[in-house]
Order: structure tokens, then sequence, then C-alpha cells
């Protein structure tokens, strides 16, 4: 994909999800924090199906989405985008610096809008601050975003299977955190919204103002073993003493 073609689709993702994230955040602004009926309805399902191997589960699930973790998978991420050892310590930097700045610009929405978290008595697990969007899942979501696409531009095979590992377990996460008690739906949906937005934007302005090997990787796919593949109907390489394929052969008479 082109540069310009990269940095119009980030771009146009990072409008999308932010023109969403502003009609949530409006609604949620609008009814002063108070919970919608989906809200309601998921937390009274999540407080009612607990079962201790089902909470201990999420619970260990939900640690991943903060602290060393999405930092260590970003940094991994990253460096498979360079070619060089320099490279792949400033591609590093650079994702983790889009996650440390989204986190604080999230926790800059949350402090201004400052909706309370659920009922303290239904939660399963410990939680601090407000409530909208979630920091769980943001920032889970902007770690998968980042691994998925270090793994579509690097990964010579298997992408498939890493990227929906990879999605499933940012969107789990964010899930767990409702099941958990501690964030409203709302809060959730928020964070995801929040999260594309964040990376879009991020990857939009690294097309536009990196450098041109650091372009060059962001827009530059990893060959698929089965393009270099030989085709049925391809003949393959002359070996030694031979004619090239589909030049006739020579006249063997003395």
């Amino acid at each position: 994909m082109r540069r310009r073609d990269t940095a119009d689709l980030a771009g146009s993702t990072a409008l999308g999800a932010w023109a969403a994230f502003t009609v949530v955040a409006l609604v949620v602004v609008g009814g002063h924090g108070a919970p919608l009926r989906v809200d309601r309805s998921l937390l009274s399902w999540s407080a009612g199906h607990r079962p201790e191997v089902a909470v201990a589960a999420a619970r260990a699930l939900t640690a991943t989405g903060t602290g060393a973790v999405p930092y260590l998978l970003v940094a991994l991420a990253g460096a498979a985008l360079g070619r060089t050892a320099r490279q792949r310590t400033a591609a590093a930097a650079v994702c983790v610096a889009c996650l440390a700045l989204g986190q604080a610009a999230r926790q800059g929405v949350m402090e201004l809008i400052a909706r309370p978290r659920p009922p303290r008595q239904d939660w399963a697990t410990h939680a601090t601050g407000w409530s909208f969007p979630s920091g769980h899942t943001t920032t889970s979501a902007v770690t998968a975003a980042v691994v998925i696409l270090a793994v579509v531009l690097r990964a010579p095979r298997g992408r498939a299977a890493l990227c929906l590992v990879t999605g499933c377990w940012g969107a789990l996460v964010g899930l767990t955190r409702v099941y958990l008690g501690v964030h409203w739906f709302t809060d959730v949906a928020g964070g995801w919204l929040f999260a594309g937005g964040w990376f879009g934007a991020c990857l939009c302005a690294a097309v536009k103002w990196l450098p041109p090997w650091f372009v060059t990787a962001l827009t530059t796919h990893a060959p698929d073993p089965a393009d270099t593949a030989l085709s049925p109907d391809q003949d393959p390489p002359a070996g030694p003493g031979q004619d090239p394929p589909g030049r006739p052969e020579r006249s063997r008479s003395a």
C-alpha cells in the first residue's frame, strides 16, 4: 500500500472512531454518568454468573491489560518492524510512546468526564479512579492494534491465527471489566472507540512525519511463502547442463 493511501486510511479510521466515541461520551455526560439499560442488564447478568473458576480466569486475564505486559508487547512489536538494531530500537520507542501518550490522554478524558463506577458491592476485583472510558480496555486495545499491525507487516506465515488470538485478547480484557463488575459496558465500548481513534491518529502521524525507513516498514508487507511457491504450470529452474525452460533442446548431432 502506498504511503498516502495508508495515511488516508488511518486518518479516516481515526475520525470515525473519534466521532463514535464523542457520541457515547455525550450520552454518558448527558445522563450525568447514570448507567444505560444495557449497562444495568449486563452487570446484573455478570453478578449472577460468577463461579469461582470463571472469576479467577477473568482476574488473570484482566491483569494482562495493564502494567508491564502491554508495554512489553508493543516494544516487541515495534522491534519487529526494524531492519537494523538502531531501527528496531527506534521503532520500539515509537510504539511505547504511542501507548504511553494514549494512556495519558485517556486519563485526562476520564478525569474530565468523572463518571462513577458501578456499585462497590458488585465488584469482584480491585479498581481505582473514574469509570469512563475503561483504562484496561483502552490499553489492551491499543496494544492489540500495534501487535496486529506488526504481525500483518512482518510475519511470513500464520498471520491470520496470530491476529485472531491478539484481537480476541484485546476484546476479552475489556469484557472482563464488565464481568468483574468494575465498569459499565458503555465504559468498555468507549475504551474500544478511544483506542481505535488514538491508534489511527498515531499511525497517520507516523506515516506522514517519521523517517522513510519507518514509513517503508509500515507500508510493505512481508512476502507470503505461498506467493513464491511454483504454480502447477510453472517450470522448475534449469539445473546444471540443462537448457532453460521453454527453449528447444540443443542439437546433439556430431
